[in-house]
């Protein structure tokens, strides 16, 4: 069997060997393109006319574009190894790599008619969502069953997104994008729960912090509560004191959950800490939202961007470059300019939220500088990882 299946991988390109593969390399380097369009938007030296209009597509790609891709490059990595049986490979993955670029060119270039590129745009999650649910019902895995219906949600957020446009109703644009925010920092505090610990532990050769069921039931509770209050609209008719207390009491929780985690035993191994940063970058946003609605000193899009630029950002890349180590065979070991990578993103982070809010009469200067050190960790990745992503397992194994 063994034989078989490197017989197989063998008429494979390696790129089109496991998902993670090429969603991971062009996500990455998709990333740095859209900031650079959106960069040269923002200042005025180029002008160009995508699906929608501008500030939809850099919302929208930035979220359905990049961080969709990584999430299913990694889900259907992952679901190999929880659930023994092959994940899609080959053709399929051609096949869903294709549609993944031709949605990205699809809303680039704004094709015609609009009906097309919605089309287009919204079969890749549905897509990806079958194909990691296959494996999972055969084996009866119903408890990692739980991030297909992630998917569909993230496809409905996606279609309300795109209604926005239809509708020509900015705030239902708005809407989709805020609760796809909310229902993706869900997940990363899901599956930063079931994987921080575990890492650290054996990345430390320390005891595993265990979890507590009562922390847990609340800060993935309050969580899910928040999310539910979003996708709902019932956030538009509460009082600002009310979803403050909301956001700020999951801040609070969620900030105790990771303070357990002992991020100061992870200082010398940088694809630990990364990690534990950008989970504190959950915390700290969902506090820096829960005070914007109770002070102008702090602007939701500067909130909501602790969220996005810094949890997103930081453990996006840091899930990449650990994933792409494991699963190509080689050591957990990152090069120097990787640690770079993790350094830069982080500044992007910082300089985004907290540089702004403290200096807002430099906003403009503060996003240029944000979007160059987002350029420069994701486009290290792209070229430190190339060839591991694009050669065979230095194991020689399948996958």
């Amino acid at each position: 069997m063994q034989i078989l299946d490197a017989e197989k991988e063998e008429r494979l390109a390696p790129i089109f060997r496991l998902a993670f593969r090429p969603l991971f390399l062009l996500g990455g380097l998709f990333s740095c393109i859209a900031i650079l369009l959106w960069g040269a938007a923002l200042s005025g030296s180029i002008e160009f006319a995508p699906y929608g209009n501008i500030l939809f597509w850099h919302s929208h790609e930035m979220l359905f574009g990049f961080v969709s891709a990584i999430i299913v490059g990694f889900l259907l990595t992952a679901v190999q190894n929880w659930t023994g049986l092959p994940s899609i490979r080959g053709k399929k993955l051609v096949i869903l790599t294709s549609l993944w670029l031709a949605a990205r060119a699809a809303m680039l270039f704004s094709v015609s008619p609009s009906w097309l590129v919605i089309a287009i745009d919204l079969l890749f999650l549905p897509l990806s969502g079958y194909w990691l649910a296959k494996p999972i019902i055969a084996t009866g895995q119903m408890r990692n069953l739980f991030f297909v219906p992630i998917l569909v949600l993230l496809s409905a957020m996606n279609l309300i997104m795109h209604l926005g446009i239809v509708l020509a109703m900015p705030s239902l644009y708005q809407h989709g994008f805020l609760s796809a925010i909310w229902l993706i920092t869900l997940l990363m505090s899901v599956l930063g729960g079931r994987v921080i610990p575990f890492f650290t532990a054996n990345g430390t050769k320390t005891r595993k912090v265990e979890p507590l069921p009562w922390l847990e039931n609340a800060t993935l509770g309050s969580t899910w509560c928040i999310f539910a209050v979003y996708v709902s609209g019932l956030i538009y008719y509460m009082p600002n004191w009310l979803i403050a207390s909301l956001l700020l009491v999951c801040s609070l929780l969620q900030a105790i959950r990771v303070g357990r985690w002992k991020i100061q035993q992870t200082l010398s191994v940088p694809l630990l800490w990364s990690l534990h940063v950008a989970y504190w970058f959950i915390p700290i946003g969902i506090g820096l939202i829960g005070i914007s609605y109770l002070s102008d000193q702090i602007t939701l899009s500067t909130a909501f961007h602790a969220l996005t630029v810094g949890a997103m950002g930081n453990m996006i890349l840091s899930m990449m470059a650990r994933v792409s180590l494991g699963h190509t065979g080689r050591q957990l070991m990152v090069k120097s300019m990787i640690i770079a990578a993790f350094v830069a993103i982080l500044v992007a982070a910082l300089i985004r939220v907290f540089a702004i809010i403290f200096y807002p009469e430099l906003s403009f200067s503060f996003i240029v500088i944000s979007m160059i050190a987002w350029c420069v960790a994701y486009g290290l990745f792209t070229l430190i990882y190339f060839p591991v992503l694009t050669q065979p397992r230095a194991d020689g194994r399948p996958g």
